[in-house]
């Protein structure tokens, strides 16, 4: 494997999650793998638990992490072939990338969509452009429409707390003050199609997410449906697809409750926003596998980068 820019690029997502579980057993163990090596994280965005967890894989394998907070630390990156740069930016993603490259043995870049220009946001034309003009792998540590490291982590957590062969695991919207990606949402989706679960999403209408990631997936508009005999919940906001970034919803019926949740597990991403995504008597609970979730960022994005450094 050269570059993880989706969660597609998981050849086998049963044998990456006990690899990955082996890592967390021993993570050390790989330490001169990435000695004498470098990884630029790059990052458009902010972040706390993909940076702090992507830096800390890096050093369990004896990397040096070089982090830079590209949109306020350095000059304005043109994405554009052909343009004439007499504007905003100043520097080419050509001899950015290829600079980078010359600094880095493997580049990973965060960078959110613009949510209000679909085809541009699903071109993924940051990502892209570093893999097509960057010499080394790169990881994508979210983009426009996908967030593999986190789809990763959460496969490695439900696998970590299961107690079926074939849990029931419900991806549902709640509601957000403001308008969010799709990227973790269409990763975690597109892992479970990966894994053997029986897989439901509930959303209101108008908040479908893109049918080329659903596929087959079962849609139902109501939690209560969808979370019946739950054994996982996974909760997150997305802005809708159809009208593309738009708002529509805002329901306070759509709160993750206790009563709702039952005895399954809860699962976000992080940050959350309290007792209006989910209330506090399910974040505070035995229930809340967030905390988990997050510790294993760290080994999702290990077993990343030694795969990327075995490929040589």
């Amino acid at each position: 494997m050269k570059n993880y820019t989706s969660i597609n690029d998981i050849d086998n997502i049963k044998a990456w999650i006990e690899e990955a579980k082996a890592l967390k057993q021993n993570p050390l163990k790989n330490v001169e793998l990435g000695k004498h090596k470098t990884l630029g994280l790059l990052f458009f965005n902010s972040s706390l638990r993909t940076r702090l967890s992507t830096q800390k894989a890096a050093l369990n394998l004896g990397m040096d992490p070089i982090v830079m907070n590209v949109s306020g630390d350095a000059w304005g990156i043109e994405f554009e072939d052909g343009t004439v740069m007499n504007g905003n930016t100043a520097e080419h993603i050509k001899e950015a990338a290829a600079v980078v490259s010359q600094y880095c043995d493997i580049i990973a870049v965060r960078a959110f969509p613009t949510l209000t220009d679909k085809v541009k946001d699903e071109s993924e034309q940051v990502l892209k452009a570093f893999v097509k003009h960057a010499s080394v792998p790169v990881v994508n540590m979210e983009s426009a429409t996908g967030h593999p490291l986190q789809a990763l982590t959460d496969a490695i957590t439900i696998s970590e707390h299961t107690k079926k062969d074939k849990p029931k695991v419900v991806l549902s919207w709640a509601p957000h003050i403001k308008a969010l990606p799709h990227a973790v949402g269409n990763s975690f989706v597109q892992a479970m199609q990966k894994m053997d679960v029986d897989f439901v999403i509930a959303n209101p209408e108008g908040y479908n997410l893109s049918p080329e990631i659903t596929k087959d997936t079962p849609i139902v508009h109501s939690q209560e449906e969808a979370f019946k005999d739950a054994d996982f919940v996974y909760v997150k906001n997305w802005s809708s697809y159809n009208d593309y970034g738009k708002v529509l919803n805002t329901d306070p019926n759509w709160t993750i409750t206790k009563e709702k949740l039952g005895d399954a597990k809860f699962m976000h991403c992080l940050p959350v926003r309290r007792n209006l995504i989910v209330e506090d008597a399910v974040l505070d609970s035995d229930n809340s596998l967030v905390i988990q979730q997050a510790n294993n960022r760290t080994y999702a994005a290990q077993l990343v980068l030694k795969k990327i450094l075995e490929n040589g």
